[in-house]
């Protein structure tokens, strides 16, 4: 690695300059901050290159990105044709908005992500991330019931501790308190509902995983009466919910949701921001549950991250408004259906079905499973949830009672002590409490068998060791 630049281009070390003026997302910086000023006096990692699942710090260090990014880089890193395909479209047309106007690279795309989505869902409205989208989404529906009289449908249901985006809507849609105090007032009618984490199911629903999951479906037609039919717009959830840990829909579940949705003309957005493209298996994961939203949310391994995009995909129904008179949907972003990043997403659904990663993830998910699961013999290991390449580790204080960590127990486990040390350990991957403690997993979509025993023998290292450090 004695190629890469350790200074910037006005001789500051990378880290410094990091330190000085990069705001990272989500981020301490006082653990950057030196110990004179009050700080910690650690380094932000600088991450300079990747290929295949690895990545390299500007120090030269390889890790195992088990994330792949933040639940994004599907194909995996280094791969030229799509940094090929980003070149060849800029030279053609780097840039063009959608505002009444059009380009091949997006008709193409919008062509081939109603060709995968279930049902009707045949019209793409291009962002540029997931938040976005799912702001687009609840806008829709908003303006749609507005449209077709019944102007006072405005709620959202969402779940518990359920992550959706941090746009103002989407963030009121977002379950985590802890997220969202600090910008309220938020904008009004996000509701919640419990997730589907049977681990922490309730205590007469523990031995019935169908049971709970009709129990947890209940709860939203309970809600849509609580509020009154008339007053809510839209479901949002996840087929495989993230935050929290990776909860996967009980069998049945979506099932249910959508007869209550139906009987109270309440749309089911699926927000496949992480679950799409074949990270449950499927390119858009309501297949791998059964079940046809009205809309699908979605970005992230669209493109792989190699460029930035969006998508919002509805039914012909919620589009039929919109289709004569004066009518528009009076929204939009400057950088939605870019073209080069339309033709990096061709690029990038282009390997994955020419290496066939979606039969790849079906077929091996139950070996990553079965590795992770062999991990349920260490102490602070409560449960390991989730389907596909997507899963959590639940970690806890007491195995049979199922006792989690208190707030400062959990801040010396995640922060003081694992964070660090399953990065030094050589693994890339999340160690979170939004809800109870978790590790979650989501590598590229190109490993198999010894990748898995690979990053299991890392975290049954370092999981061990903060075993013996409680």
């Amino acid at each position: 690695m004695s190629d890469q630049p350790k200074l910037t281009r006005n001789g500051t070390s990378y880290t410094e300059a990091a330190r000085d003026h990069l705001w990272g997302h989500f981020t301490r910086h006082s653990v950057y901050e030196p110990v004179e000023a009050g700080g910690r006096g650690g380094q932000m990692p600088v991450i300079v290159r990747g290929q295949g699942h690895h990545i390299w710090d500007i120090d030269g260090n390889r890790y195992f990105d088990g994330l792949s990014g933040l639940f994004t880089v599907q194909v995996g890193h280094g791969r030229a044709e799509l940094a090929e395909a980003a070149a060849k479209q800029a030279a053609e047309l780097a840039y063009f908005p959608l505002w009444s106007y059009a380009h091949p690279q997006a008709i193409e795309l919008a062509e081939r992500l109603a060709g995968y989505a279930p049902g009707d869902l045949n019209r793409v409205f291009f962002t540029t991330g997931g938040g976005e989208a799912v702001e687009s989404a609840w806008k829709l529906a908003k303006q749609y019931f507005k449209l077709t009289g019944k102007p006072t449908k405005t709620k959202v249901i969402s779940r518990a501790v359920a992550y959706h985006g941090t746009p103002q809507g989407a963030l009121s849609i977002t379950g985590i308190p802890a997220a969202k105090a600090v910008f309220e007032p938020l904008v009004p009618g996000g509701l919640k509902v419990p997730n589907t984490g049977f681990y922490r199911a309730p205590e007469h629903l523990q031995a019935d995983e169908y049971a709970f999951g009709q129990w947890a479906a209940e709860r939203i037609a309970e809600m849509i009466e609580f509020e009154g039919a008339d007053t809510v717009a839209a479901v949002f959830l996840e087929p495989v919910q993230n935050s929290g840990g990776c909860f996967p829909p009980p069998p049945g579940y979506f099932e249910r949701v959508r007869q209550i949705c139906d009987e109270y003309d309440v749309l089911l957005v699926s927000d496949e921001t992480i679950c799409a493209f074949g990270r449950i298996g499927s390119m858009f994961a309501c297949d791998d549950f059964d079940y046809v939203p009205d809309i699908i949310t979605t970005a992230k391994g669209l493109t792989s991250g190699y460029s930035p995009i969006g998508a919002m995909i509805a039914s012909d129904r919620l589009f039929e408004p919109f289709k004569s008179g004066t009518n528009s949907f009076a929204h939009g972003f400057t950088f939605g259906g870019h073209p080069v990043s339309a033709a990096v997403a061709m690029a990038n659904l282009d390997i994955m079905e020419s290496e066939g990663l979606n039969k790849r993830v079906a077929d091996n998910a139950p070996l990553f499973k079965a590795q992770l699961d062999s991990l349920l013999d260490i102490p602070i290991v409560g449960d390991v949830r989730g389907a596909g390449y997507f899963y959590g580790i639940e970690l806890v204080k007491d195995k049979a009672t199922k006792e989690t960590f208190n707030e400062d127990e959990s801040e010396r486990l995640l922060r003081g002590f694992l964070s660090k040390a399953l990065y030094e350990a050589g693994l890339y991957c999340r160690a979170d409490d939004r809800g109870d403690p978790v590790v979650q997993l989501a590598p590229p979509l190109t490993i198999g068998e010894p990748e898995f025993a690979e990053i299991t023998g890392m975290l049954r290292s370092v999981l061990t060791e903060a075993s013996n450090l409680l």
